[in-house]
């Protein structure tokens, strides 16, 4: 009698992908670098869509915030707002490169051109987009507050890239830069803003001094500076007082994004509590490098972490407008969707919005569709990792984003 062969089971599509992905990424890969890239670009989503709202306002849309309504959410911005992590592991990619680059006889205007290369690409795809949308917006009748509004909303996030992309420039000059020289800097403007009556435009100074310092802790992380636990648990004990200090004792809000109407923003420019508060998120940050790199052995696990790296500029730039989209388009039902187009004042509006994250989602993966390849220089194909045989997938290079 003839022994048929036992049907091979039928792996799904992101099984498969999973397991490609797994197979291309070097095995001495630190993949909690990316993993916690991936949870800064998520808090970043997350954070907007729950602490920004669109109402509907004298025939147009105007924005809010439900930290304005609601200080009781207060300790949301505190999850979600995770701008530091974004820069540490910003400095740590950038000093390593730059230095992998030195050693393999790479200039570096060919380092510096390619890195903010893939930071700026798919920027124009947005400003082009947005250009039109805006234009058209006001032939068809829209009102002017209500464009800029949305504006507002699409382009304030891009401070962020021209922030990193000045820090990623001048990486050469700032790799071993010690962090108490830019904390010391933001300390000072803020002695002279609030407690000397200088002007407040010299706060401005401690945008580029604020997110230098998780920068340059990141580079100290790339030179091994954080191998063992200690300094980790340090820098995080040591911020988080020194936060609750200026909080409770030195007059900062307590809210670590801003807050429309608010005398005093901690995100804008940055205060002394946000770099103070950013010094505790790096020190969880780098506690969390063990579990983290545990955890990303899961191939699938570690292939959504990697597909979010390769599509960060794409989700970053993108997922205002989604919400936009979501906004405007449940207007057409006529009249006003909870926990969409009304007012952000109490817990029923939470729950409502928070049955909208899954839409946003969707309007997110609909642009994620129509613009990442501009994230990829162009080519569709380096947006399907494992596309080729022998080939590393595209989702395990080496990224600029952050």
């Amino acid at each position: 009698m003839i022994a048929l062969p036992e049907p091979r089971p039928r792996r799904g599509y992101w099984a498969s992908l999973a397991g490609r992905v797994e197979a291309g990424t070097p095995a001495g890969r630190d993949r909690s670098v990316d993993a916690l890239r991936a949870l800064a670009i998520l808090g970043v989503l997350l954070g907007h869509w729950l602490v920004t709202a669109l109402i509907a306002s004298d025939g147009g849309l105007r924005t809010v915030s439900p930290l304005a309504h609601m200080p009781w959410l207060t300790p949301a911005s505190w999850v979600f707002q995770t701008l530091a992590v974004f820069f540490l592991v910003g400095g740590q990619v950038a000093t390593r490169s730059h230095a992998s680059a030195r050693a393999g006889g790479v200039s570096y205007g060919q380092w510096v051109g390619g890195r903010l290369g893939r930071l700026f690409r798919p920027v124009a795809a947005v400003l082009v987009l947005w250009a039109a949308a805006s234009a058209a917006m006001l032939l068809g009748g829209a009102a002017p507050a209500t464009v800029a509004a949305l504006l507002k909303l699409v382009l304030s996030p891009l401070w962020f890239l021209l922030v990193f992309a000045v820090l990623t420039a001048v990486t050469p000059l700032v790799s071993r830069l010690h962090p108490v020289w830019p904390l010391a800097v933001v300390a000072v403007v803020d002695l002279a803003r609030f407690g000397l009556g200088a002007p407040q435009w010299l706060g401005w100074a401690n945008v580029a001094a604020g997110w230098l310092v998780p920068y340059t802790l990141g580079a100290a992380w790339a030179r091994g500076a954080f191998g063992r636990r200690r300094p980790a648990v340090l820098l995080a004990t040591a911020g988080a007082l020194a936060t609750a200090g200026l909080v409770l004792w030195g007059g900062y809000p307590a809210s670590m994004v801003g807050v429309p109407g608010a005398a005093v923003s901690n995100l804008n420019p940055p205060t002394l509590a946000a770099v103070a508060f950013g010094l505790a998120q790096c020190g969880l940050a780098l506690l969390l490098r063990g579990p983290l790199a545990r955890a990303m052995r899961r191939p699938g696990l570690w292939a959504g972490t990697a597909l979010v790296n390769l599509s960060a500029m794409t989700l970053f730039l993108w997922h205002q407008t989604a919400m936009m989209a979501v906004t405007a388009l449940g207007l057409l039902a006529g009249r006003e969707l909870p926990g969409l187009h009304t007012v952000p004042d109490g817990p029923g509006w939470i729950s409502a919005r928070l049955l909208w994250l899954p839409v946003f989602a969707l309007a997110l993966l609909v642009c994620w569709s129509a613009f990442h390849t501009y994230e990829q220089g162009g080519s569709g194909r380096s947006a399907r990792p494992g596309h080729r045989p022998g080939r590393r997938p595209a989702a395990v290079e080496e990224h600029a984003h952050a």
